[in-house]
């Protein structure tokens, strides 16, 4: 028998029974207030003790709050000096506030803009860099935003929130924006161009540079965030990862922005003493682009994991840990180790898979977050609707949870109190329109 010949078809009927066991696993989840997660001796356990959602309008606990509000849930973040989290509603077109200590909606942020609020957009701006709009002719500025990531500067004054697309924008193929906040008032202040399709964005620990990074065409802008006024704030530099991918699609003909999209562009995180840029390509064939912060933003090339689709990135202690989505990989190396490893191959993309540690946590991890030591990692499992925790030092798995159909975006609190989770849902299956708050007890 030719091997060369069967290879191929082994590897095709490997790949195909592996994505209908992933699709398998899509199951719907709702769950009720109380649910635990196993094994209950475990080092760490959760409680769903809170939830907003807006799928079930009469609810048997008090915590189980139906809200309108919540539509769409994409992401989440905490501020623990206000004690409030916000969720980026994406079809709802609003940034929602809560209170971590009353579960209270504290209020409803409004990403839409007409004729009575351009005093945001500084002297009118409605693009960055070269981008240009392609059928668009005016009133660039009226529109409204669907916010998608967002992220804290300024120790937590100013809350940046991406936009995935103006709402003219089908195919997010022109500049979109984004949105800062003043966490005081829970007011946006002001309204910044982007390139195309923003996603992931990112703070330098020293409140220096915000990083915006565009899932749409390998690039990201990079924003001198110096002083207190958000007025005075703007692009340095429009970094590109390897090549930028040129978006022109026919008129009229419906594209699915996300597979169509490069590298695809995601996970976004500065080092802890702010010198580099780490941005995980979820596209291609995967890898973490570095770019030197004080060597004029210089593109320092790729370093791969062992698993590609890189999603999300974060950096605990000595630990650079990411998120392998489609493989449902959790990954970890030594940060130092790592940019030293880039520094010495710059310019030339590497591999070392035994720089690395993994668990295997199930198809689809999304977002990760770590406790404050560092010691446990928590894991979105998209398609099999539940949330695992790994310990760091072992990477083995020691405790899941259910979770509303599908998990995307989380948050921890900074005293290990609460896990803030997001569900999307998905198209043709279901799901989503939760944000699940779950009670974290360290059993140690």
């Amino acid at each position: 028998m030719n091997i060369t010949r069967l290879f191929p078809c082994l590897l095709f009927l490997i790949t195909t029974a592996s994505a209908l066991h992933a699709q398998d696993d899509e199951k719907l989840v709702y769950n009720s207030i109380g649910v635990t997660s196993t094994p209950a001796q475990a080092p760490v356990s959760l409680e769903l003790v809170a939830r907003f959602q807006h799928r079930v309008a009469s609810t048997k606990h008090p915590e189980d709050k139906y809200d309108r509000d919540i539509n769409s849930p994409k992401s989440v973040n905490y501020l623990p000096e206000k004690k409030k989290f916000y969720v980026q509603s994406l079809e709802g077109l609003e940034t929602v506030v809560y209170s971590i200590e009353t579960f209270q909606k504290l209020k409803v942020i409004r990403h839409t803009f007409n004729a009575e609020n351009q005093h945001l957009f500084k002297d009118g701006e409605y693009t960055a860099f070269d981008y240009q709009y392609r059928y668009r002719k005016s009133d660039f500025n009226i529109f409204s935003g669907k916010p998608v990531e967002s992220c804290f500067s300024h120790n937590g004054k100013f809350l940046w929130v991406t936009y995935y697309r103006r709402s003219y924008d089908a195919n997010a193929e022109n500049p979109s924006a984004l949105a800062i906040i003043d966490t005081d008032t829970d007011e946006i202040v002001r309204v910044m161009p982007t390139g195309i399709l923003p996603k992931m964005i990112a703070s330098s620990p020293d409140s220096r540079y915000v990083a915006v990074t565009h899932w749409g065409d390998n690039t990201l802008g990079i924003i001198d965030t110096q002083g207190d006024d958000p007025m005075q704030f703007k692009y340095v530099n429009h970094a590109i990862v390897d090549k930028r991918l040129e978006v022109k699609f026919e008129p009229g003909v419906k594209v699915d922005r996300d597979s169509n999209c490069g590298y695809c562009l995601r996970g976004t995180v500065f080092t802890p003493d702010s010198k580099y840029l780490l941005v995980g390509r979820m596209g291609g064939d995967g890898g973490i682009a570095v770019f030197d912060m004080e060597n004029d933003y210089k593109y320092l090339g790729v370093t791969y994991s062992p698993y590609y689709n890189i999603r999300h990135l974060i950096i605990t202690g000595d630990d650079l840990i990411v998120s392998s989505n489609s493989l449902g990989q959790v990954q970890k190396t030594n940060w130092k180790e790592f940019i030293e490893t880039r520094l010495a191959n710059a310019g030339k993309n590497t591999r070392d898979n035994s720089a690395w540690e993994s668990s295997y946590v199930g198809g689809g991890a999304r977002t990760i977050v770590a406790s404050s030591t560092g010691k446990y990692i928590f894991a979105c499992v998209n398609n099999q609707s539940k949330i695992v925790v790994v310990n760091s030092q072992t990477m083995k798995r020691v405790a899941e949870i259910p979770a509303d159909s599908f998990p995307v975006g989380m948050e921890i609190t900074d005293d290990d109190q609460y896990l803030m989770v997001t569900a999307q849902g998905k198209a043709q299956k279901g799901g989503g329109h939760s944000v699940m708050v779950y009670k974290i007890t360290l059993n140690e």
